[in-house]
């Protein structure tokens, strides 16, 4: 099954007004997506920020993955085009992986 990425950008950098952001513009428009839940493995990927962040964005990959079961959801975080692509690439081929958020970095 082909993996879908949607990058998500341009959020705000408290976390609160981010997660707030991100559930009222970019949820419901991958939720309402027919293709996604239909044909398509799913990789989010957003942009880097602080740790502060971490625990709206992995509630969102987790609660994601169980509603579009047995779709696989999971989560990116990078700025790296290249490290970005080779985790796509692992998830690709990593079957039983859904539910993760991933950080890669350039190294």
């Amino acid at each position: 099954m082909a993996l879908l990425q949607i990058d998500i950008q341009g959020l705000p950098t408290t976390p609160l007004d981010a997660a707030a952001e991100f559930y009222a513009s970019e949820l419901p428009e991958i939720r309402d997506d027919s293709d996604i839940h239909e044909q398509h493995d799913l990789v989010i990927v957003f942009d880097p920020a602080g740790d502060d962040h971490r625990a709206w964005r992995l509630a969102v990959i987790q609660e994601l993955a169980r509603e579009m079961a047995p779709r696989r959801v999971n989560g990116i975080v990078g700025a790296d085009a290249f490290a970005i692509s080779e985790a796509i690439a692992y998830l690709d081929v990593a079957p039983g992986v859904t539910g993760q958020l991933l950080s890669v970095q350039t190294g």
